[in-house]
């Protein structure tokens, strides 16, 4: 036992300080690689294939990770992510920082990316009992935003103060990159203390398997598929673009763009952690629909917004009621298949999302350079997202949540 909350704390720690990292890039992130000369369709295509790499690399590590070893595989994960800040530290050449963002792990939402989400989720099922796993979950997600909005205040301020003391607005967000790549090593040295009580158990089925699932293929699949749609719509207003966003249309500076952020997630966490006792009263299907519905409404009304304030207010509520379907997502995922599944699954539901949101970034770097356009990327995503709860209410409504 002591051994397994020993697990649970590392994971969490690790959670936090790889949530801290994406939050802090993706404030500058879209910022510097204007300032290293990309132009907006650039960016968003970089971000496109940022996130179809990440999906060809989960999709390996998280269907093989019960084989080979889900610690070897984190480690993996986060080597790939110091890869990557790496080279985006090291070159503004269009066609080096679109190799590094693919084979390397680097996130432009400040949400999860890369393997770890997948094989974490799968370790801390095993490692709670499962009437805490909504919870547990919950509290999972709470770290993560509270971190990420602590990365994102961080990055603005940091960046803010390197200027005044004279470095250029470059430098500054090239500083930020490093303290990203500083936590990927971070992370590495958390998870060398892992022990083995994460790796998955040796009941393999006889049967074949197809990306690491048996009985329970049908459902990972349509869920998948499902998810894959509310990504698609997501990837319209990933964070980094819509601090690009918030930078084009009120010429935000990053320190306020992180403030926002900052807000912003630490509602998005306090959400998520309501969401373990409103789906003890309601059930996790209708918890994700029904907090989920609200929330797209008011995405599509930040870009209506007359002037920054009323923008910021209404991207705020938003958040205060956003994530409630993301710790149920998640703990529903594992709930309907087996337990020797539960890496495959997290993980092909997880590439879903990352192949659905891989196209989305493209199209807003598209419509972002055409002022008539800006407010496409919040209607079109809060429209899909809206599509997506009702498929997913009429499909899984009367599906068991044992």
């Amino acid at each position: 036992m002591a051994r397994s909350q020993r697990d649970v704390i590392l994971l969490f720690s690790a959670r936090s300080v790889r949530l801290f990292a994406y939050g802090a890039l993706s404030v500058i992130l879209a910022l510097y690689l204007h300032d290293v000369g990309l132009s907006g369709p650039e960016i968003g295509l970089l971000f496109t294939l940022t996130l179809f790499g990440d999906a060809g690399i989960s999709l390996w590590i998280t269907t093989t990770a019960d084989r080979l070893g889900r610690k070897r595989m984190l480690l993996l994960g986060a080597s790939l992510m110091i890869l990557a800040g790496v080279v985006f530290i090291l070159t503004g050449n269009f066609i080096l920082l679109s190799i590094g963002a693919i084979i390397g792990v680097i996130s432009p939402s400040g949400n999860e990316i890369g393997p770890f989400l997948s094989l974490e989720q799968a370790a801390l099922s095993q490692l709670l009992p499962a009437e805490q796993r909504v919870r547990s979950f919950a509290l999972y997600n709470l770290a993560g935003s509270l971190a990420t909005a602590a990365g994102a205040l961080a990055a603005g301020f940091v960046a803010r103060a390197l200027i005044n003391m004279g470095l250029s607005e470059l430098a500054s967000y090239r500083a930020v990159i490093l303290v990203y790549a500083v936590c990927g090593i971070a992370i590495m040295l958390i998870f060398v203390f892992l022990s083995p009580a994460v790796e998955a158990a040796d009941t393999l089925p006889a049967k074949r398997l197809v990306l690491g699932l048996h009985k329970s293929r049908n459902m990972v699949m349509k869920l998948s598929a499902l998810f894959a749609l509310d990504a698609f719509a997501g990837g319209f207003v990933i964070q980094s673009m819509v601090a690009y966003w918030f930078h084009l249309k009120f010429g935000v500076h990053p320190a306020v763009i992180g403030s926002i952020f900052f807000g912003a997630n630490i509602l998005a966490g306090v959400s998520a952690l309501l969401a373990a006792t409103i789906a003890k009263r309601i059930g996790l299907i209708n918890t994700m629909v029904f907090t989920h519905i609200p929330s797209n409404v008011l995405l599509c009304l930040v870009p209506l917004m007359p002037d920054l304030s009323l923008a910021v207010v209404v991207l705020l509520c938003r958040f205060s009621i956003s994530q409630m379907d993301v710790p149920t997502r998640q703990s529903y995922t594992m709930a309907v298949v087996a337990p020797d599944e539960r890496s495959a699954a997290s993980g092909v539901t997880t590439i879903a999302r990352s192949l659905g949101a891989a196209v989305s970034p493209a199209l807003t770097g598209l419509l972002l350079a055409f002022p008539a356009l800006m407010s496409f990327p919040f209607l079109a995503s809060g429209s899909l997202k809206i599509c997506y709860d009702l498929l997913l209410y009429k499909s899984f409504k009367n599906v068991s949540e044992a």
